[in-house]
């Protein structure tokens, strides 16, 4: 089975719904970091503070036919498509990968096996 590893960069408030989407398109355990978003434009300074947008960086690891069917329901319930969107998600190939659960690995071979 080849793995993907798929990206998502969201607002932290839209977490928890990421997680849900991408559960119930078939995804499995994820990995969630904290970060801040830096744009193009300067942030926004109001009584001294610099407002800066908190996102949550979601990695998932995902057998290569479930990959594509998770990142397509993450686009469009958070309309990643727009250019107002903040979100924004991508994949990259992993050619190794250890320590995945065997729990886990079933439950996408079952999940692929409906796909078919």
């Amino acid at each position: 089975m080849k793995f993907i590893a798929l990206v998502a960069i969201i607002e932290d408030k839209d977490e928890e719904a990421a997680i849900d989407v991408a559960k119930k398109a078939g995804a499995g355990g994820v990995t969630i970091i904290h970060g801040k978003n830096i744009g193009l434009e300067e942030k926004k300074v109001f009584f001294g503070l610099t407002l800066e947008e908190n996102v949550s960086v979601l990695l998932f690891v995902l057998p290569r036919r479930l990959s594509m069917k998770v990142l397509k329901e993450l686009r469009t319930k958070f309309d990643m498509e727009n250019e107002e969107s903040s979100g924004m998600a991508f994949t990259i190939p992993l050619s190794h990968v250890a320590g995945l659960n065997n729990d886990e690995i079933h439950k996408f071979e079952d999940n692929i096996k409906t796909m078919l």
